[in-house]
């Protein structure tokens, strides 16, 4: 059995990490962060490559590829770990998408696929959505609440910016004025947002793990690269375990969402469970390994680090996405999809 991306994914795979390599360049994506913004000329590129829409039929305006197809980008833009509103576009679309009426789809996905009027979505907890990514610019908020949820205009919310620890994305607290329009059951796109933040913690952790080790064979302490000694190569070892599991268990679950539907919510706790707390080993891990230098500002880690961090907590935590593969494995309680 071959498990290997087909030839078409593999193209798109060198397409992605070949542009966002040049897009962003460490000093570019440092100058985004201090000034808190994007891009636009890059996200008109990606948009034009199609990349919004490559999870949305073609009915719709996008390119009716799969989840594998959008845990390629993710990854590759969390190895470059990219300041756009990508992730939270696509979560409107996968909502919208596998949770919307039919009106809905019509009305939003084409905006959503072409990236001219893009959307995110919010958790609801007490009536109000605390950690909402790129609210500010979006057209069209979906709030989840439980499992069932509502679509919202932008203009009839209201939008409070906030600032977190991660200053590569622009969060807000979103709170509707409205009931809004009814989603369905909102778990099938619950599961495939969690694969999709899930690929993102594992592009990250794997450029992490890149960076740790050739400080490893750089830094000479002794007359010696760091590396040759068993407390660092050791951490490096397992920063390599945590990344490759992540890895195998996101392409599972994003496999699943299409070939075996029936699979996907386990397969989606499992990979956002385990890259969310992968995600976090591998930074802290790296922060460790690079001593003095890696706790500077000047240094790039803490920009992964702080997008790892708020990662975890996106769409469910790792001990609650834990939880539900407990219950879905029949060894605990029954535990609602974490949105």
């Amino acid at each position: 059995m071959n498990f290997d991306f087909t030839d078409d994914q593999q193209a798109i795979k060198r397409t992605a990490k070949d542009l966002l390599a040049q897009r962003f360049k460490p000093d570019a994506v440092r100058e985004l962060a201090e000034a808190g913004r994007y891009e636009d000329a890059n996200w008109t590129e990606l948009s034009e490559l199609g990349w919004p829409g490559i999870f949305i039929d073609e009915e719709h305006g996008g390119q009716g590829l799969g989840t594998v197809e959008l845990a390629i980008l993710q990854e590759e833009l969390g190895y470059a770990l990219a300041p756009t509103p990508f992730l939270s576009n696509a979560a409107a679309g996968l909502a919208l998408t596998h949770s919307g009426t039919e009106e809905l789809r019509e009305r939003w996905l084409p905006g959503i696929a072409s990236g001219e009027a893009r959307g995110t979505v919010g958790v609801l907890r007490d009536g109000r959505a605390a950690l909402v990514p790129d609210a500010e610019s979006a057209g069209v908020i979906v709030l989840f609440d439980g499992g069932s949820g509502s679509v919202h205009e932008a203009s009839e919310c209201e939008i409070e910016p906030i600032e977190t620890i991660d200053a590569t994305r622009r969060f807000a607290r979103v709170r509707a004025s409205g009931e809004g329009e009814s989603l369905g059951d909102v778990a099938p796109a619950a599961d495939r947002i969690a694969v999709a933040i899930s690929a993102e913690l594992v592009g990250l952790s794997q450029r992490v793990l890149e960076m740790s080790v050739e400080y490893a064979r750089d830094r000479k302490q002794f007359d010696r690269p760091i590396g040759a000694y068993q407390a660092v190569s050791h951490r490096c070892a397992d920063m390599l375990r945590d990344t490759e599991s992540s890895r195998s268990t996101t392409l599972w679950a994003a496999w699943a969402a299409e070939a075996e539907p029936e699979t996907l919510p386990l397969a989606a706790a499992m990979a956002k469970a385990i890259a969310s707390d992968g995600g976090w080993n591998v930074t802290s891990s790296a922060m460790q390994l690079h001593g003095g230098i890696g706790f500077t500002w000047e240094h790039d880690l803490h920009f992964f680090l702080k997008r790892a961090k708020v990662d975890a907590a996106l769409f469910g935590s790792a001990s609650e996405h834990r939880e539900r593969v407990a219950e879905l494995s029949g060894l605990g309680a029954a535990v609602p999809a974490p949105a």
